[in-house]
């Protein structure tokens, strides 16, 4: 990922009169760019020496600059999708999400498909999901696809139904009930193919400005032949080295190794779908869900795992697993080993192979985890959204199962490297949420510190593609920032004599905002890109 700028953009920056949050100097208020790249970090005093050589001075006024964010799991055309189209993600019931989708219909009657995402029947009133003869009326008869919030599961119109031949007879086709499994990934590669172009650009404009909004400077995008198209991948890979914004390092989810090398992805990784979703009981489990008969699917065995871990290696690809349920985590572990003992252990570990979501977690997996190299790509609002006593993670398992989700402080206790995202559309794009929802975990002994789940959230996602000389705001590294607006900065730990001790000058731990639920999240005023301004907010 080599990055080069126009000699006319060599431009060189002083930020001061803030605080920069740098390990370089915990009490830095100024910093230096120059040609794309961080040159200086220090006090307001040595910044004298540099005022008057620079292209441009801008002054912080006491705002905080932290290195950008990068989210490692987006699906950035339906990320986008949900934020110009039909998001039901706010209904609180099934009739109100009907009178969204009748309003939508409505408002684009142009449209050749309709695209909507986020309902969830769990948190509704009549505790179902729509029908297709209701969306047949709805729609008049347009072709509609409606993913569930966790986009493992999906109802769509007989119009849409009819643009895939043989869909009944596909593995996850149960009429009258949402569509999951191989049935799914065909109608939604239907939807998908049915975007014209301008649509799919449309999509990918909007969820790079919304990122950038929010201080995100990189995006790590999951496509796949059972997500989205060929077409929609290369398509967003050159809007991103075309035109400004976040940058997008792309995954491409497929056993096919050459394939995902020819499509120019870093990995044949992301979302290749070693299991389902937990909301749509499509996780695989080693033991029943508590509301249902069964175990879930399995898409991928340890031998298969083991397969495209090999390969991956022996061409220079990061592989990858989604990978939620506890029998899904073993199946992704045994088979990265079983790649070791082919390999060489060595060889597995500096891959870097990453393992998507790996929310049921045990003390084995974990350890198998930190012995293979293996980088937790996790996403703390899931907890938020799903966790504690009365979410639906304790609905599909009970109450003690669900208590042992998302467990990032034994992760980093055992050195497992983690790298936190959204999963947009799943969860929105949310930095400072996220790093709230690490931080403030609903199972306390799951808690990590603000500064942790601010790491994982920008240098983990950099060392997640193999760098390790981006993500903070040290001399030499890639000059992504972001401005902020924010009040006092402190220290956050779950052990309050961590917190006492950080705060004190002797530790050298710069600060960052009070993230403690109910109070106000960081605004951001400016975001940059290797040296190149993305975002500037309005009246700022």
């Amino acid at each position: 990922m080599s990055e080069t700028l126009p000699d006319s953009e060599h431009r060189t920056v002083l930020l001061r009169g803030g605080d920069v949050h740098s390990p370089a100097d915990p009490f830095a208020t100024a910093m230096v760019v120059e040609r794309g790249h961080v040159a200086w970090v220090g006090s307001e005093g040595a910044a004298d020496a540099f005022a008057s050589g620079v292209d441009e001075v801008i002054d912080l006024e006491g705002a905080l600059v932290t290195p950008a964010f990068v989210d490692a799991h987006v699906h950035t055309t339906a990320a986008g999708l949900a934020l110009t189209g039909l998001d039901l993600s706010s209904a609180v019931s099934l009739t109100e999400a009907t009178e969204k989708i009748r309003a939508y219909a409505a408002a684009r009657p142009d449209d050749r498909i309709l695209i909507g995402h986020g309902w969830d029947a769990s948190r509704w009133p009549e505790r179902r999901a729509p029908h297709r003869d209701e969306l047949d009326r709805i729609t008049g008869g347009r072709p509609l696809y409606l993913t569930r919030i966790d986009v493992h599961s999906a109802v769509a119109t007989t119009a849409l139904l009819d643009l895939v031949p043989g869909i009944r007879e596909l593995s996850g086709f149960r009429d009258g009930e949402p569509l999951t499994g191989d049935a799914h990934h065909a109608v939604r590669r239907a939807a998908y193919a049915a975007l014209s172009p301008a649509q799919r650009t449309e999509a990918q404009r909007a969820a790079r400005a919304h990122a950038a909004s929010l201080g995100i400077g990189t995006l790590h995008e999951c496509g796949g032949p059972e997500i989205s198209s060929e077409d929609d991948f290369t398509g967003l890979l050159d809007l991103a080295r075309e035109e400004g914004g976040p940058r997008v390092v792309g995954y491409w989810a497929d056993l096919d190794i050459e394939r995902a090398r020819a499509l120019g992805a870093v990995g044949a990784a992301g979302d290749l779908f070693a299991d389902g979703s937990l909301g749509s009981h499509t996780a695989c489990l080693h033991d029943p869900y508590a509301d249902t008969g069964h175990t879930g699917l399995a898409h991928l065995d340890a031998a298969t795992v083991a397969a495209h871990v090999v390969g991956c290696t022996e061409v220079g690809l990061q592989a990858g697993f989604h990978a939620i349920g506890d029998a899904a985590v073993t199946a992704v572990v045994d088979g990265v080993r079983a790649a070791a003992e082919k390999l060489g252990l060595a060889r597995i570990r500096a891959a870097r192979h990453r393992v998507e979501h790996a929310e049921m977690l045990t003390p084995e997996t974990i350890a198998a985890f930190a012995e293979l190299g293996l980088t937790a790509s996790v996403q703390p609002a899931f907890d938020a959204t799903w966790g504690g006593e009365e979410g639906m993670y304790a609905e599909r398992l009970g109450v003690e199962r669900a208590r042992t989700l998302n467990p990032y402080a034994a992760l980093l206790r055992s050195g497992v490297p983690l790298a936190f995202g959204s999963d947009s559309p799943v969860t929105p794009l949310d930095p400072w949420g996220t790093v709230r929802a690490a931080a403030f975990h609903r199972t306390p002994e799951h808690r990590i510190s603000v500064r942790a789940a601010f790491t994982a959230h920008t240098r983990g996602g950099w060392r997640a593609v193999g760098r390790d000389d981006a993500g903070t705001l040290v001399p030499g590294a890639p000059a992504d920032y972001a401005i902020w607006r924010a009040d006092e900065l402190v220290v956050q730990a779950p052990d309050d004599r961590v917190a006492r001790w950080s705060t004190d000058p002797r530790s050298g731990t710069p600060g960052l905002p009070d993230l403690t639920p109910g109070g106000e999240l960081p605004v951001c005023l400016r975001t940059v890109v290797f040296g190149q301004t993305v975002f500037v907010r309005p009246n700022e």
